[in-house]
């Protein structure tokens, strides 16, 4: 099963002979580097680039493409070298895109030699930046690992390769753009596109410059150059006999105006001394190979809807969906985020400028009372006057600014909710009562609102992608609320519970049927109220665990499911597993922690929140923050491994980007509505079905 990773999420690998299938849309660098355990390199030979496309393990294209193929053996790597970091970047002095942000989303694969996904990761949320760190193989203990890496550079390859250590770095961006810009003077253009309605590819014979060992390519009726082959004695992918698997758009895009048809994809042709296009030739005895990656395409998605033109002098009516993206849910999804990059910045403005006046008015006040003739009488009060009214104004136009910006994101967002499918709406959204379960998981799960103080009455959702890459913790102890009230700690706890409750019941709403699994421990049975709808319509794996044999029951047999999973992995045999066995991904929420925990399961607890998520174990804490204080430092990778969430509002999410600190509001089912029941009757239901 492949695992799509997100920013920051490992996967283990099982096998040693790989490959990293790049596409990207438009032609890219791509590149790899030999780092020490703190991905440090210690030279210009620990770099694979296209002037120097061969190392100990690694082998990298030697012209710029829109598809890569890196090959890679992991039991060829010296000892010591611990990471394998893998390199994109945009060709500078060749008048393409500057900016990753112009062009496509680039997609990263690791898969075997026959083409079998192991990890995937798409490269989101790159705008400046020329040159990213797509993803990293790294050892630990022994075992490889895949990271989904991300860390883009606006300084291009030279701030890359200077973020890990390397003294030559711009001496070396400027060799791999100079051998990058003489292989894309060799390189061959594209074949004419087809005219007889023939969407499959013919396998094709790469073609080899002079200096690369061949002849100059001829066309189709021309002599066949020789396939290179790897360094690893396998056969390069495109040769005869060896096709591609040939998968769909992760989000199942078709080709705009032929139903059934995925879109065309470029031919590549890995190996040594490859050209990354190719000229058409004669079909081979192998037939018709389709060379596109698998489950990406290449073409641009469908184009957004669009507003209808604005009225002169009137700001442009908001569209909901006119974000890029594959499907709506997508369009959606970076829709939601670009509010909020749209709100961080034009807080982040305001701020700024209102600092600026204030500081500006100190400044001429300290003018004013440095010199003694000025401090009292009529030219001091003018002064005075005169820095404050600057201040006020300076203060207004900030104002008038951000009041502008935050109009049009209310009328966005107004446009925008509505529009919401159940993964990404509110409780109180229509949208629940057209519920169905789903037949595939969706891209990512709202866990509440955020908003900042300038405005306080706009609200963000929070979307979290899936699968889960950490586990949650809501904090029951926090006795104060934004809004200075204080809450009983009684009814916190309840809160607390209510709120882990709503969001399971999303978890499993959003999930296909029997593809999400849910366990509660509950050692004193203080949730019982607030577990009901969970118990009581039976989406539940079993009754919640109780006292210490209960949570020592759930806890041995979840971690066991992680020991198996691992071992099933890195053994290369996942259909190995027992028979019966739930593939499905699973939830535990503890309540009430630390009581009813000896250390011995304290210890479980910390495994399967280090170990869980990789294998499809998630962990939602329900728990005092200071009660939990009592084990010490044992507790506080636990607690820094989870993502805190709150009851009740809160201003605790922390936003590093512009320092904003950001008010969560929890996603709760308003009172008195059976939505929860209702959605979770239908989850049931189909659960029942699918067994």
């Amino acid at each position: 099963m492949t695992a799509e990773l997100v920013r920051g999420q490992n996967h283990p690998l099982s096998q040693a002979r790989l490959e990293i299938r790049v596409s990207a849309g438009t032609p890219i660098v791509a590149g790899a580097t030999l780092g020490d355990e703190q991905g440090r390199i210690h030279g210009v030979e620990g770099v694979a680039h296209p002037g120097a496309p061969t190392l100990p393990g690694l082998e990298v294209s030697r012209q710029a493409a829109a598809d890569h193929r890196l090959a890679v053996d992991l039991d060829a790597m010296p000892e010591a070298v611990h990471r394998v970091s893998v390199l994109l970047a945009l060709p500078a002095g060749v008048g393409g895109p500057t900016r990753f942000g112009a062009v496509a989303t680039p997609f990263v694969a690791v898969t075997g030699l026959d083409g079998t996904e192991v990890a995937s990761y798409t490269i989101t949320g790159l705008e400046a930046e020329s040159a990213v760190v797509a993803l990293e193989l790294y050892r630990r203990q022994g075992a490889w690992k895949v990271r989904a890496i991300g860390q883009g550079y606006a300084g291009g390859l030279a701030e890359l390769l200077t973020d890990q250590g390397l003294p030559q770095s711009h001496q070396l961006a400027g060799s791999i753009n100079e051998a990058v810009a003489q292989g894309m003077a060799r390189s061959i253009p594209a074949p004419p596109s087809r005219t007889d309605g023939d969407r499959s590819r013919q396998a094709a014979a790469p073609a080899l410059g002079p200096d690369q060992g061949g002849s100059a390519p001829q066309g189709a009726s021309g002599p066949v150059p020789p396939q290179p082959t790897s360094p690893y004695g396998t056969q390069t992918p495109g040769a005869p006999g060896q096709p591609t698997p040939q998968a769909n758009s992760p989000y199942g895009a078709q080709t705009p105006g032929i139903p059934g048809q995925p879109a065309p994809q470029p031919s590549y042709q890995g190996g040594s001394g490859a050209s990354d296009t190719t000229q058409p030739s004669a079909p081979t005895s192998g037939g018709p190979i389709d060379y596109s990656h698998p489950r990406r395409q290449n073409a641009a998605p469908p184009p957004p809807p669009t507003a209808p033109p604005a009225q002169p002098g009137q700001p442009a009516q908001p569209v909901a969906g006119d974000a890029n993206g594959w499907s709506m849910d997508e369009r959606l999804y970076n829709q939601v985020w670009g509010m909020f990059e749209d709100l961080a910045r034009t807080t982040a403005a305001y701020r700024s400028a209102v600092d600026f006046a204030d500081s500006r008015m100190e400044k001429e006040l300290d003018q004013v009372l440095s010199d003694p003739r000025s401090r009292i009488g009529g030219q001091g009060d003018a002064a005075r006057e005169a820095a404050q009214a600057k201040h006020a104004q300076l203060v207004s136009q900030a104002r008038a600014t951000l009041d502008r910006d935050l109009a049009q994101l209310t009328a966005e967002a107004d446009v925008v909710e509505p529009a919401l499918p159940p993964a990404y709406a509110r409780w109180d959204n229509p949208v629940w009562h057209g519920y169905r379960v789903p037949m595939e998981m969706p891209m990512a799960l709202r866990l509440g609102d955020l908003h900042l103080p300038e405005s306080a009455q706009l609200r963000i959702p929070m979307l979290v992608r899936l699968p889960l890459e950490r586990g949650l913790w809501i904090d029951s102890g926090r006795a104060g609320s934004i809004d200075g009230s204080f809450t009983d700690s009684h009814d916190l706890r309840r809160l607390a519970m209510e709120a882990a409750v709503a969001h399971a019941a999303r978890l499993l709403a959003v999930h296909p049927a029997g593809e999400f699994t849910v366990h509660v421990i509950d050692p004193a049975g203080s949730g019982a109220q607030a577990l009901a709808p969970l118990v009581q319509t039976g989406v539940l794996a079993a009754p919640p665990a109780v006292g210490a044999a209960g949570v020592a029951d759930v806890l041995a047999r979840l971690t066991q499911r992680v020991d198996l999973v691992q071992m099933a992995v890195r053994g290369g045999a996942p259909d190995s597993l027992p028979p019966g066995f739930d593939t499905s991904e699973q939830l535990l929420i503890v309540n009430d922690f630390p009581h009813g925990f000896d250390d011995r399961a304290v210890n479980q607890l910390r495994y399967l929140a280090d170990e869980g998520p990789a294998v499809g174990v998630h962990l939602m804490m329900v728990a005092d923050r200071e009660e939990a204080t009592a084990y010490g430092p044992l507790l506080d990778p636990l607690w820094r491994s989870l993502l805190r969430l709150s009851p009740v509002p809160d201003d605790h999410l922390a936003d590093p980007w512009v320092g904003h600190a950001w008010t969560y509001e929890p996603s709760l089912v308003p009172p008195g509505s059976q939505v929860l029941q209702q959605v979770l009757t239908q989850v049931s239901e189909a659960r029942a079905k699918y067994r």
